[in-house]
């Protein structure tokens, strides 16, 4: 047995198969990936990273396990799936998961892999765990997979205190304890029992608060298209493939982005901080129907139209179209007079926090400072955005700011 001090969760015992998982190279790589991405060129303190992350995690699985009143194998397959449920990830966390997705069909959970072979595959092995039900259980599957990726997840209860706690804001306090204590299965569900319909609008409101403040902050926003758009040129004018890059961590991204003429320059704006600036923030109102549903193909399109329009480099405009909003978390079940419902049928505050996202949500076209007023008058008339109603350079006073009190402009 292990004992590891958390700066969230104070103390967590680790034993068992999760002892001997932890020193191996998959779960090692995840010391070098930052949870939050690019998030740290927002707010400074925002290092953490998976790894401390996936130990918050096998703990809270511990709890909920204990609690539940599930031993043995059963429990060490969900032990295991908890420490292992992000050793998938690529470079940067999410920030370039839809990129490796595009070229290989599988995101962060797809992690058979990694847990059929090599160490982590014996050490499984080795506690007569099979590897092929591990993973299962970290992609979702069975009775037991929704509490390492679920509605109710222990992942979503660490990286939203975690995440909290890390960039200093103050939005993602939730109970945990509680959450994790009044879980039930009931006919194959998890469910929060009786009387908290409340305990499980806190992970609503959190989420709700975290997303425009951390999650979704401009500075994020603009750091991690950049990176997504280096890295895509990377895999083009090298060799490297997707595979490959998908177990990279993020140094040797960053390395990788350096050593390549074509990518050269954006590690250094990265690196140094020298980003690009927003020509275009428009709400989702202002904004054509096909723009909002467009695809990855559509939105290089936008940029090469623009581009040709404002006149400037290819390379100097960006499009950033993040997906319609979504709130996974209001599908969440709950006991009330013995009948479960999800949360969306029982909670007043889930169709306002619906309109929050809505109005939070932002196409983002950036470019290089100088550049923010010719490319976003070019922007609005390829995109069609009304330039009265949506269209902010951050040239021009007055720029939309989304709590950005809390954070570095």
């Amino acid at each position: 047995m292990k004992t590891i001090k958390d700066s969230v969760h104070d103390h967590i015992r680790v034993e068992g198969v999760a002892a001997d998982l932890l020193d191996t190279p998959p779960v090692q790589r995840l010391r070098h990936v930052k949870q939050l991405g690019t998030a740290s060129l927002v707010y400074p303190s925002a290092n953490h990273t998976r790894f401390e992350h996936s130990l918050g995690v096998y703990y809270l699985a511990c709890e909920a396990l204990d609690h539940l009143g599930i031993a043995g194998p059963k429990a060490e397959r969900v032990k295991a799936a908890a420490l292992l449920h992000d050793v998938g990830h690529a470079p940067f966390s999410h920030n370039v998961e839809d990129l490796i997705y595009r070229r290989t069909g599988k995101y962060h959970d797809d992690v058979e892999d990694l847990l059929t072979g090599g160490r982590v595959g014996e050490v499984l092995r080795s506690h007569d765990l099979d590897p092929d039900r591990v993973a299962d259980i970290v992609a979702g599957e069975g009775e037991l997979g929704q509490l390492v990726s679920g509605k109710l997840d222990v992942d979503r209860m660490d990286y939203l205190v975690r995440d909290a706690h890390h960039t200093g804001v103050p939005y993602g306090t939730i109970d945990t304890e509680r959450l994790v204590r009044e879980l039930r299965l009931m006919d194959g569900e998890l469910v929060l029992d009786e009387g908290n319909v409340q305990t499980a609008e806190s992970l609503l409101v959190a989420r709700a608060l975290m997303n425009p403040t951390v999650y979704s902050h401009h500075v994020a926003r603009i750091s991690k298209t950049m990176l997504r758009r280096a890295t895509e040129r990377l895999l083009g004018a090298t060799d490297l493939d997707a595979g490959t890059l998908r177990r990279m961590d993020d140094h040797e991204l960053i390395v990788a982005l350096r050593d390549c003429e074509e990518t050269a320059d954006a590690a250094r704006r990265l690196f140094s901080r020298d980003l690009l600036k927003r020509a275009v923030w428009a709400e989702m109102e202002d904004v054509p129907e096909d723009v909002v549903d467009a695809d990855h193909g559509a939105v290089r399109g936008f940029e090469r139209e623009i581009a040709e329009e404002a006149g400037v480099e290819r390379d100097g405009v960006l499009v950033d179209v993040p997906a319609r909003p979504s709130m996974t978390e209001s599908t969440s079940r709950v006991l009330v007079n013995g009948e479960i419902r999800h949360l969306g049928r029982q909670s007043p505050l889930v169709q306002a926090l619906r309109t929050a996202q809505r109005n939070q949500w932002r196409l983002g076209v950036y470019a290089p400072e100088e550049l923010t007023d010719q490319v976003g008058r070019a922007a609005a008339d390829v995109l069609d955005v009304d330039p009265d109603g949506g269209l902010i350079s951050d040239t021009r006073p007055g720029v939309a700011a989304t709590l950005d009190e809390f954070a570095e402009d």
